[in-house]
């Protein structure tokens, strides 16, 4: 048999790869055209469409038809990783990529139905983002959780993956809204978000000033997300002054991070692997330094520095009102009114339990603590006057008249 020559055999192997792939992402599009015809519009219309970066670069080539669905692999931060590496990189150093983990361990997670957690339809809807082991992953695709696992579809949502997308507001609005964590709203109905939107509907010039999200908190497309205060509001070292560092010691000793001698638990190696609380002072400057650098590309440093100031002073005063709750909370476990639940560890409430706390007052503290200690300071922070008033310092200051008002009568009973 006549042996072809070296380069005609290189040749037809050059041919023949990308005849194949083509081939391969044929099958694809072909079949998915029929079955989940947007995913193939969306991946048409996509960056990835246009550069013939197919199916099978992201999701293998082992599944061919109907009969091999189990063998398509589900991407993760890795397999974006391998053309975006950079942005994976910054990604993995923030707090978003914590998120899971951050889900995982609260305790009243294991109390949810799965439907909420894992399956996603509550916190683990938004908390998906975070990075997952082998093992997580493994699990949820056991129990028929295990799509979105990629994180960074959270944003870029597949399979479109458009960076345009990623940009505007409304791609945080899913997650960043609602119960603890209002931004969407603050932000939407401040004066930064009503420039914005009314750019978007071609109102205001493309050249007119309105920052996002993302411009705030995405410095040159920085994809760590962080932020100087954390998602809590609460920090190291201790303040100067006395009576804020005795109630920020309160708060910390109420979400399980200090024992009752102020001295670290094991649960603050939990909020540090979580990353929702800046736990050095280089650490918090350098976020505030990023965010005056931000603002002064439309403000006076001496603006922009006063108004950063007034949040940390409402954390101040939030961080006052709350730490009286607590005590008052903490008196009455320490004089058998309330019966501390064996649950906590120390003789303290514990903030993170939830919706779980066992007693009206427990559940007035907690809504006190995540719902309008969160929008005090984050209202203030978005240049949101109604959030940081109405629904955050005066609902606190309701909130602690009725525990004032449940501890008065328990203690009635008991005479």
């Amino acid at each position: 048999m006549k042996r072809l020559p070296v380069f005609a055999v290189l040749t037809i192997a050059f041919v023949s790869i990308p005849t194949l792939i083509h081939a391969q992402s044929s099958i694809c599009r072909d079949c998915h055209a029929q079955n989940t015809p947007g995913i193939v519009t969306d991946w048409e219309a996509s960056k990835h469409g246009a550069r013939g970066v197919d199916c099978a670069v992201c999701h293998g080539g082992d599944h061919t038809s109907a009969a091999t669905v189990e063998l398509a692999k589900i991407p993760t931060p890795e397999t974006c990783a391998t053309c975006h590496a950079d942005r994976v990189e910054q990604f993995k150093s923030g707090k978003h990529a914590a998120a899971w983990a951050a889900l995982n361990a609260m305790p009243t997670t294991h109390w949810m139905p799965m439907a909420l957690s894992q399956g996603m339809k509550g916190c683990g809807g938004c908390h998906k983002i975070g990075i997952k082991t082998e093992e997580e992953i493994a699990a949820l695709k056991q129990e028929g959780g295990g799509f979105g696992v990629a994180s960074c579809d959270a944003c870029h949502t597949r399979h479109l993956f458009s960076v345009e997308e990623a940009r505007q507001p409304q791609a945080c609005q899913t997650c960043h809204m609602g119960f603890d964590h209002p931004q969407w709203e603050m932000y939407s109905g401040s004066k930064h978000g009503v420039r914005y939107l009314l750019k978007q509907n071609g109102i205001l010039p493309e050249t007119a000033a309105a920052p996002t999200c993302q411009t705030c908190h995405m410095q040159e497309g920085n994809h760590e997300v962080r932020t100087a205060w954390g998602f809590l509001a609460v920090r190291l070292p201790m303040p100067d002054d006395e009576e804020w560092a005795a109630d920020r010691a309160t708060v910390l000793q109420a979400l399980g991070v200090l024992d009752p001698d102020g001295n670290p638990t094991d649960r603050l190696d939990v909020v540090r692997a979580a990353d929702v609380a800046r736990l050095t002072e280089e650490d918090w400057q350098r976020e505030r330094d990023k965010m005056l650098a931000t603002c002064g590309q439309c403000h006076s440093a001496n603006f922009a520095k006063g108004e950063l100031e007034k949040g940390d002073d409402m954390i101040r005063q939030a961080d006052r009102l709350m730490a009286e709750a607590i005590r008052i909370v903490a008196a009455l476990y320490k004089d058998g009114l309330l019966e501390k639940p064996e649950a906590y560890a120390y003789p303290f409430p514990d903030l993170l339990t939830f919706h779980d706390a066992p007693t009206a007052i427990e559940q007035k503290l907690f809504v006190m603590f995540l719902e309008h200690r969160m929008r005090t300071f984050q209202g203030t922070f978005h240049a949101s006057p109604d959030y940081a008033l109405w629904y955050g310092w005066s609902e606190m200051v309701r909130d602690l008249t009725e525990i004032k008002e449940l501890a008065k009568e328990m203690r009635a009973v008991e005479d």
